[in-house]
Parts: structure tokens; sequence; C-alpha cells
């Protein structure tokens, strides 16, 4: 695998009170099942700023300052796509109701309980144990 075959891509997963947001993917990769906003950073942006706007894109939920919670590489080959290094970041919510658009086709807030009910990706419910039992420490 080759560096230059590797896409980055960031998501966010937003804290409030104990309830984590999470939106049911529209497209591959990962169609159907829920996970954090987020998408591909595009050329010039910091991962932060991808962070933000993909954020802003999917849920128009706007986050105080970001957490940098780990870095997964996702092989999506088998449906088409390719190598993706995904930034996953933590943050508090800070305004806005999250409304479903870009390729996200749900947006909501999620207890604990609901979201074990969930098709969830890789790693989400274990970011979602730690944001919740804080041993994932993110500002304000």
């Amino acid at each position: 695998m080759n560096e230059q075959n590797i896409v980055p891509a960031v998501s966010v997963a937003v804290l409030r009170n104990r309830s984590i947001m999470l939106v049911r993917r529209g497209r591959a990769p990962s169609k159907g099942l829920y996970a954090f906003p987020g998408g591909r950073v595009e050329k010039g942006e910091t991962l932060e700023e991808a962070a933000r706007r993909e954020l802003a894109e999917e849920t128009g939920v706007e986050v105080g300052a970001l957490a940098q919670l780990r870095e997964i590489l996702i092989d999506s080959r088998g449906d088409g796509g390719s190598f993706y290094r995904l930034t996953v970041f933590g943050a508090r919510h800070l305004r806005g109701e999250p409304a479903a658009d870009d390729d996200a086709d749900e947006a909501a807030f999620f207890s604990l309980a609901e979201i074990e009910r969930l098709p969830l990706t890789d790693s989400t419910l274990e970011i979602v144990l730690e944001l919740l039992d804080g041993s994932a420490i993110l500002p304000g």
C-alpha cells in the first residue's frame, strides 16, 4: 500500500450531555450504517477545517474545541473505494439541532442504549463508550 493511495478523511463524535450524535451513511462506503458525521479532506484543508466543514454540511451542528481521538485505516476497496486514513475527533455540542443533509440519511443524538441497537461502522461503539465513561477527554 502506497501512501499516495490513501485518502485522508475525518469524522466528529459530538457529545451532548449523555448522548452522542450519529448519522446514517447514505452512500458507500458504509451505506446504511450509523457512524460519526464526516468525510474526505479537501485539497488545502487542515484536518480540523475538514472536520468542521463536514459536520456543518451533514448535520448543521456546531461544536467547541476538537480533540483528536484516533486514526483508523479503512479498506473500502470491496465497496469500489480505496484506503482511507480516518482521523476521528471528539467535541462537545455547541449549538444547532442535527438535520441530515449531504450524504447522511439521518442525523440525531442517541443514548447508549439506542446506539447499542443500531447497525454501526467498526470502532463506533468503542469510541462512544470512551466518550461516555470519560476515558476520552474532551476540552471544555
